[in-house]
Protein backbone atom coordinates (compact mmCIF):
# COMPACT_ATOMS: atom_id res chain seq x y z
CA UNK A 1 0.00 0.00 0.00
CA UNK A 2 1.76 3.60 -0.98
CA UNK A 3 1.43 6.05 1.87
CA UNK A 4 3.68 9.35 2.08
CA UNK A 5 5.21 10.69 5.48
CA UNK A 6 6.91 14.12 6.33
CA UNK A 7 9.77 15.42 7.72
CA UNK A 8 8.73 18.56 8.41
CA UNK A 9 11.53 21.12 10.69
CA UNK A 10 10.71 24.24 12.28
CA UNK A 11 13.14 27.00 12.98
CA UNK A 12 14.87 25.65 15.65
CA UNK A 13 15.26 21.98 14.09
CA UNK A 14 12.57 20.67 15.80
CA UNK A 15 11.07 17.80 13.73
CA UNK A 16 7.51 17.71 13.66
CA UNK A 17 5.45 13.97 15.03
CA UNK A 18 2.53 13.20 15.52
CA UNK A 19 1.60 10.31 18.30
CA UNK A 20 -0.05 7.47 16.83
CA UNK A 21 -4.08 7.27 17.96
CA UNK A 22 -5.28 3.73 16.28
CA UNK A 23 -3.34 0.73 14.78
CA UNK A 24 -0.93 0.65 13.51
CA UNK A 25 1.72 1.06 16.06
CA UNK A 26 -0.81 2.89 18.55
CA UNK A 27 0.55 5.19 21.27
CA UNK A 28 3.58 5.62 19.31
CA UNK A 29 5.31 8.50 17.99
CA UNK A 30 5.92 9.03 13.86
CA UNK A 31 6.32 11.28 11.22
CA UNK A 32 2.93 12.46 10.21
CA UNK A 33 1.64 11.03 6.70
CA UNK A 34 -1.07 8.63 5.26
CA UNK A 35 -2.29 6.30 2.67
CA UNK A 36 -2.38 7.91 -0.70
CA UNK A 37 -6.09 7.85 -1.91
CA UNK A 38 -7.07 6.82 -5.71
CA UNK A 39 -6.48 9.34 -7.86
CA UNK A 40 -4.68 11.35 -5.47
CA UNK A 41 -0.44 12.85 -6.07
CA UNK A 42 1.84 12.19 -3.35
CA UNK A 43 2.49 15.87 -2.95
CA UNK A 44 -1.42 15.97 -2.47
CA UNK A 45 -1.81 13.07 -0.55
CA UNK A 46 0.74 14.47 1.97
CA UNK A 47 -0.72 17.97 1.99
CA UNK A 48 -4.35 16.39 3.00
CA UNK A 49 -2.76 14.14 5.56
CA UNK A 50 -0.79 16.75 7.08
CA UNK A 51 -3.80 19.25 7.04
CA UNK A 52 -5.59 16.64 8.75
CA UNK A 53 -3.69 15.04 11.46
CA UNK A 54 -1.46 18.45 12.58
CA UNK A 55 -3.93 21.36 11.54
CA UNK A 56 -0.74 22.85 9.11
CA UNK A 57 -0.46 23.72 6.05
CA UNK A 58 2.69 22.99 4.22
CA UNK A 59 4.68 22.94 0.70
CA UNK A 60 6.16 19.62 -0.28
CA UNK A 61 9.87 19.70 -0.84
CA UNK A 62 12.08 16.57 -2.47
CA UNK A 63 11.80 12.96 -1.54
CA UNK A 64 14.01 12.00 1.33
CA UNK A 65 13.62 8.25 1.46
CA UNK A 66 11.23 4.97 1.19
CA UNK A 67 10.87 2.55 3.74
CA UNK A 68 8.75 -0.50 3.35
CA UNK A 69 6.98 -1.84 6.93
CA UNK A 70 4.97 -5.03 6.27
CA UNK A 71 2.74 -3.82 3.26
CA UNK A 72 3.40 -0.32 3.63
CA UNK A 73 5.70 1.06 1.09
CA UNK A 74 6.23 5.05 2.50
CA UNK A 75 7.50 8.24 0.47
CA UNK A 76 9.01 10.31 3.03
CA UNK A 77 9.15 14.10 1.57
CA UNK A 78 10.64 17.02 2.80
CA UNK A 79 8.23 19.74 3.64
CA UNK A 80 8.08 22.82 5.35
CA UNK A 81 4.77 24.71 7.02
CA UNK A 82 3.24 27.66 5.08
CA UNK A 83 0.33 28.39 7.98
CA UNK A 84 -1.92 26.61 10.23
CA UNK A 85 -1.97 26.10 13.74
CA UNK A 86 -0.48 22.54 15.83
CA UNK A 87 -3.12 20.69 17.02
CA UNK A 88 -3.40 16.98 16.62
CA UNK A 89 -6.68 15.85 14.82
CA UNK A 90 -7.76 12.88 12.65
CA UNK A 91 -5.71 9.30 14.06
CA UNK A 92 -3.27 11.56 16.17
CA UNK A 93 -3.26 11.57 19.66
CA UNK A 94 -1.10 14.47 19.70
CA UNK A 95 1.32 16.06 17.94
CA UNK A 96 4.41 18.12 18.81
CA UNK A 97 7.77 19.45 17.71
CA UNK A 98 10.85 17.15 18.61
CA UNK A 99 14.24 17.94 20.04
CA UNK A 100 16.61 15.33 19.30
CA UNK A 101 16.94 14.26 22.43
CA UNK A 102 12.90 13.64 22.26
CA UNK A 103 14.01 11.73 19.89
CA UNK A 104 15.75 9.29 21.79
CA UNK A 105 13.60 9.69 24.73
CA UNK A 106 10.18 8.59 22.88
CA UNK A 107 8.37 5.59 21.58
CA UNK A 108 8.59 6.13 17.80
CA UNK A 109 7.47 3.58 15.29
CA UNK A 110 9.92 0.61 14.25
CA UNK A 111 12.86 1.66 12.34
CA UNK A 112 11.97 5.80 12.15
CA UNK A 113 14.86 6.74 14.31
CA UNK A 114 17.78 4.46 11.73
CA UNK A 115 15.32 6.08 8.62
CA UNK A 116 16.17 9.36 10.21
CA UNK A 117 19.64 9.03 11.33
CA UNK A 118 20.51 7.60 7.91
CA UNK A 119 18.82 11.10 6.19
CA UNK A 120 22.13 12.98 4.36
CA UNK A 121 22.93 16.42 6.68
Amino acid sequence: MRCVGAIIRDTEGRLLLIQRGHPPSEGLWSLPGGRVEEGETDDDALRREIREETGLEIQVGALAGTIVIGFYEIFDYHAHVTGGDLRPGDDAAAATWATTDDLVRLPLTKGLLDFLNDLPR
